[in-house]
């Protein structure tokens, strides 16, 4: 891949996604996503949602960690009830695995899904759903291991690497990616800043940066990638630690730069 655009500097922000990770109807937040290293935040989603929002989220990112290991859950009925409870757009990703599960999901007022493994194991389907449903409305997370690609809940390794991945969904009418190093994913070891901007770079899609993030200064290096077509960030174990105030991470990558 060749590089390609540069952003101009009136874009030089990102949107702050705290996270909201179900498993089994709780909120949770895990280690490199291993569903045995689980820390249970609270019992109920939509309070979750809602004190998110009330702090001033524009976004949210909702998981559904059932879905992704491929688990029956009460999880899309909390989803549904956050959509309904809070007056944000919600991304949600986990389990999507059909056009029906895509179609579903968006009529429940989700306004993005986020699709993994079906762009490794079934592209056919991302290209599909972006010709019904429009690119807007569809991400393709991108989940590695340094660069090797991982689907299935995390716990599988697909055989390219997230630049291929990367270039095979661009052809497919894809236009935003959701970047997670994984090794970093819940371990408060702060973001892959490096790949993030050689992936929005080397692509030319918009990026979302996912994975690791424990500080304000994390997110400053995330918003100076903004340029290459960084847009956002994932913020889940800081704000749950309250390591990091989501009020001051909006002021943040909202001040103007040298503030």
């Amino acid at each position: 891949m060749s590089a390609h655009k540069v952003f101009p500097p009136e874009q030089f922000t990102i949107t702050v996604f705290p996270a909201i990770d179900l498993r089994r109807g709780r909120c949770v937040r895990l280690v490199r996503g291993d569903p045995n290293a689980e820390t249970v935040y609270g019992d109920d989603p939509v309070a979750a949602a809602e004190r998110w929002v009330a702090e001033g989220a524009e976004w949210l990112h909702v998981v559904n960690l059932d879905g992704a290991f491929g688990e029956d859950s009460p999880n899309p009925r909390a989803v549904q009830a956050i959509v309904r409870a809070v007056p944000v757009p919600v991304q949600f990703g986990g389990g999507l695995r059909t056009l029906a599960d895509v179609e579903r999901t968006l009529e429940w007022g989700v306004a993005r899904v986020v699709l993994g493994t079906v762009a490794v194991t079934n592209p056919e389907l991302v290209r599909e759903a972006v010709e019904r449903f429009g690119p807007e409305r569809i991400v393709v997370a991108v989940d590695a291991r340094d660069q090797q690609v991982v689907t299935h809940g995390w716990q599988s390794e697909a055989p390219l690497d997230i630049f291929t991945l990367a270039e095979q969904v661009k052809q497919l009418g894809v236009q935003r990616l959701l970047y997670t190093d994984v090794t970093r994913d819940g371990t408060l070891s702060g973001p892959n800043i490096a790949r993030t901007g050689e992936l929005a770079h080397r692509s030319g899609l918009r990026v979302i940066a996912s994975g690791g993030v424990r500080s304000l200064d994390d997110i400053l290096q995330v918003r100076w990638l903004a340029g290459y077509g960084v847009e956002g960030v994932v913020v889940g174990q800081a704000l749950y630690k309250g390591l990091v105030s989501l009020a001051e991470a909006l002021r943040t990558v909202k001040a103007e730069p040298g503030e």
